[in-house]
C-alpha cells in the first residue's frame, strides 16, 4: 500500500503552523499580523465615529472589511488594483465573506454610531488567505473593541478544507488548492457555530459524506484557532 502523503508532509488533520502577532501597527486601534505557513495577512482595525448613510439616526453600528493583496504576494507580479481603477470580482467576495465573518463577532447595537473598519492585506500568498484574514482579522477587531470598552460576544476563525489524493485534508496551501477534487472554507465561531460555509467540487461532484468528514476537519481545526487567538489576546 502506497502511504498518503502530503506535499507539506503533514498529518491530513494538521494545521500549518500558525502565528498571530499583535501590535505591529503603532497607528491603528487593533493589528494583528497573522501567518499560516507562508500566507502572510496583516490585519488593521480602525474605529470611525459614523456609520454608512442607511444606518445613521438608527442608534447601531457596522463593521466592514476590505481586502487585497500586494503586487508581489504571489509568485508573479499582479498589478495593484487602485493601478486598474476597479476591484476584481474576487477581491470584492472576499472583502463581503471577510465582512460578514466578523459582523457575527459583535453585537452592533454596543456599538453606538461607529464603524470597525478591518483592512487586511496579503503581503504573502500560499493559499488560505481569505481564512487566515478573517481569522487574523478577528484578533485586531477584538483589540479595536477593548478601546471603546466594547466585548465581542463570540470570538470566529475560519479554515480551509478539501479533497486532495481523494482525501480529506485540514487547511491546504497553493500546492493542495490547485489539485484538490473539492475545496471549502468553513468560519466558525470559538462555541463551534458555523458563520459561513463556502464548498466547491473542482472535479465532478463529491459525496454527503466527503462534506461531512470536511466540516469534521474544519471543527478540529477552528478549535485550534480559537485557542490561539484566546492565548494572544489574553496576553496582549
Amino acid at each position: 500500500m502506497v502511504e498518503f502523503a502530503r506535499p507539506s508532509g503533514r498529518a491530513p488533520d494538521a494545521l500549518r503552523p500558525v502565528t498571530l502577532e499583535v501590535g505591529v501597527s503603532m497607528h491603528a486601534e487593533g493589528s494583528c499580523l497573522v501567518m499560516f505557513g507562508n500566507t502572510h495577512v496583516l490585519c488593521t482595525a480602525t474605529v470611525e465615529t459614523r456609520v454608512p448613510p442607511w444606518l445613521k439616526g438608527k442608534g447601531r453600528g457596522w463593521v466592514t472589511a476590505e481586502y487585497g493583496m500586494l503586487p508581489r504576494a504571489t509568485n508573479t507580479r499582479t498589478d495593484r488594483e487602485a493601478a486598474r481603477g476597479k476591484q476584481s470580482g474576487r477581491t470584492q467576495e472576499i472583502q463581503r465573506l471577510i465582512g460578514r465573518a466578523l459582523r457575527a463577532a459583535v453585537d452592533l447595537t454596543r456599538l453606538g454610531e461607529r464603524q470597525v473598519r478591518v483592512d487586511c492585506d496579503v503581503l504573502q500568498a500560499d493559499g488560505g488567505t481569505r481564512t487566515a484574514a478573517i481569522t487574523g482579522g478577528y484578533v485586531a477587531l477584538a483589540i479595536a473593541l477593548r478601546g471603546i470598552k466594547v466585548a465581542p460576544v463570540c470570538s470566529v476563525a475560519a479554515v480551509s478544507c478539501g479533497l486532495w489524493g481523494g482525501r480529506p485534508v485540514l487547511d491546504l496551501d497553493y500546492a493542495e488548492d490547485a489539485a484538490a477534487q473539492a475545496d471549502a472554507n468553513f468560519v466558525i465561531t470559538g462555541a463551534g457555530g458555523l458563520v459561513d460555509v463556502q464548498a466547491t467540487a473542482e472535479e465532478g461532484t463529491f459525496a454527503d459524506a466527503d462534506f461531512a468528514a470536511l466540516l469534521a476537519l474544519a471543527h478540529t481545526g477552528c478549535a485550534h484557532l480559537s485557542a490561539a487567538q484566546a492565548e494572544v489576546l489574553a496576553a496582549a
